[in-house]
């Protein structure tokens, strides 16, 4: 049976934004859902993510798809690079980001930082998966969309699609469904 992990954003939890309508749908299709709480989602640490999301996955198998959402992918990224015998069937990426504009305040940059200045292993990620997709919105408020867009491309050879006025993918943004995730899990059942 294929299993989904749905790795959710910063200040985000379970049952926000799109991820109870994605889990449900998926679970429609015979596909096992979950979305692990994150530690101190206010004010993610990058070894306390990896490690809540190494133990939601646990033991893994060919049939295993990833979805992140924006510092969700960050995470994703993360555990895959030090990962030593994964191999993941898909990763999906929602608002990903390796370039970030816009913060709010000197609190949010410095949560940031580490986020965006510690190395990731992008040929290791290679080896543990060959099918990475990157839904991106035209009106991202963290801006950099093409400096995104190229870096996906070309560190990680992703499949970058851009949606028209997303946002950020949030709720707030008026997204609560997303059917192009959908229909690129459901491409690998």
């Amino acid at each position: 049976m294929m299993k989904a992990i749905i790795v959710h954003r910063w200040d985000g939890s379970h049952s926000s934004d799109w991820y109870p309508w994605l889990k449900k749908e998926l679970e429609k299709n015979n596909v096992s859902v979950e979305v692990p709480a994150m530690p101190n989602a206010a004010e993610p640490k990058i070894n306390a993510w990896v490690s809540q999301l190494k133990r939601s996955i646990g033991i893994t198998d060919d049939e295993l798809v990833l979805i992140g959402h924006s510092i969700g992918c960050q995470t994703i990224m993360r555990y895959l690079a030090e990962s030593p015998s994964v191999n993941v069937k898909r990763v999906i990426f929602v608002a990903g980001w390796f370039a970030l504009e816009n913060l709010e305040n000197e609190e949010v940059k410095a949560i940031a930082k580490p986020w965006l200045t510690e190395p990731i292993g992008f040929k290791k990620i290679k080896e543990k998966t060959r099918n990475i997709t990157v839904f991106l919105s035209t009106n991202d408020p963290y801006g950099c969309v093409k400096e995104n867009k190229r870096l996906f491309e070309e560190k990680l050879n992703a499949k970058v699609i851009i949606e028209e006025n997303k946002g950020h993918f949030l709720a707030e943004d008026g997204i609560t469904e997303v059917p192009e995730v959908l229909n690129e899990v459901l491409e690998c059942t």
